[in-house]
């Protein structure tokens, strides 16, 4: 190859990388600019203005409150005993009897009867919504129901999908008062169109071959879907049934925010009264408690799905969480 062969190869490299920086400046100005401007939007002045104004020094003693967390609301013990801090966790653990009474009470300015409330909201909620989502779900699959006729079932579960939980439940406070009830029929209707939605996408995917070897066998239409294709996703189905419970979790704790219950109720009530230590405790549970379900649910659809989930105990996702490579998304060999 020729000396001049190689400059022109080695200057069309350097342009497509000079060209590659210059475009890569220019997403970042883009972006610089988008949120300069999306924040002036938003704050209805200029952001030096905005800057100015902002309460910093408020901001960051009520954050510094948030992590000092008074768990005095632990349990009706704790709170007529005013024993506060993280004491009071450790003296409720020694009187199993204050934690069933305060479950019993199903109060949400208590933060074990709320964490047992929202719970329920979400664990409820998504076994009601489930039976339905599997119908409209399998319903929704050209493999089941032919071309057009289908896409009344997805039209179904596209609606439901449309209109947040956080409006559903003003809907059916129409029916029922704003409670943990209503919470509940919120996240059971959320449940149809995304769980649904899902199952419908499962389906599109199967095999065909165990499909035609039922059809050989003579086996009527229900038994094709039963024996032919739900069978091939069933596990499937349960997985994504456990990512969506962990979702409704996560939805019921911003229900209790508009006043459903639970414990996003207790956290929205101390902070609407500055209760700032207590906000913290409430903050504090419900991060212990998110984690502890998205732990518990990776876990069970691991075991589910191996294929798709490295396999590893307690004690390994213990240690992960420490991992910063695995938080910054990048894989460590063991």
């Amino acid at each position: 190859m020729s000396s001049d062969s190689v400059d022109e190869i080695l200057g069309r490299i350097e342009r497509r990388f000079a060209i590659r920086r210059l475009l890569t400046l220019a997403a970042i100005a883009l972006a610089a600019a988008t949120v300069y401007f999306g924040t002036g939007f938003l704050g209805s002045r200029p952001v030096p203005d905005i800057i100015r104004f902002a309460q910093f020094d408020f901001f960051f003693q009520e954050f510094a409150k948030y992590l000092r967390p008074n768990f005095i609301d632990f349990t009706l013990y704790t709170r007529e005993n005013e024993i506060g801090g993280l004491r009071a966790i450790v003296v409720s653990l020694s009187r199993p009897m204050t934690i069933v009474e305060t479950i019993q009470s199903l109060r949400s300015s208590l933060i074990v009867s709320a964490v047992v409330m929202t719970l329920s909201i979400g664990i409820v909620g998504t076994i009601l919504g489930f039976p339905f989502a599997l119908f409209f779900g399998v319903l929704g699959s050209e493999r089941v129901t032919p071309f057009p006729f289908n896409f009344g079932f997805r039209g179904v579960m596209s609606t439901i999908r449309a209109v947040p939980a956080l409006v559903w439940v003003f809907i059916f406070a129409a029916l029922v008062p704003l409670s943990p009830l209503t919470a509940m029929l919120a996240v059971a209707t959320d449940t149809v169109g995304n769980l649904g939605r899902l199952f419908t996408d499962e389906l599109e995917e199967i095999d065909e071959g165990p499909i035609e070897a039922i059809r050989s066998t003579g086996a009527s239409r229900p038994q094709v879907i039963n024996f032919g294709m739900l069978s091939q996703v069933s596990s499937s189905f349960v997985a994504w049934t456990l990512y969506i419970l962990e979702i409704n979790t996560r939805i019921a704790v911003s229900l209790g925010v508009v006043g459903a219950g639970g414990l996003g109720q207790y956290i929205q009530q101390n902070l609407n009264l500055f209760n700032s230590f207590r906000a913290g405790a409430g903050l504090l549970t419900l991060l212990v408690l998110v984690l502890s379900i998205e732990l518990l649910s990776s876990r069970l659809r691991a075991r589910l799905r191996p294929s798709e989930h490295d396999s590893k105990g307690f004690i390994d996702a213990l240690r992960d969480l420490g991992d910063g490579n695995k938080w910054l998304g990048r894989g460590t060999d063991r």
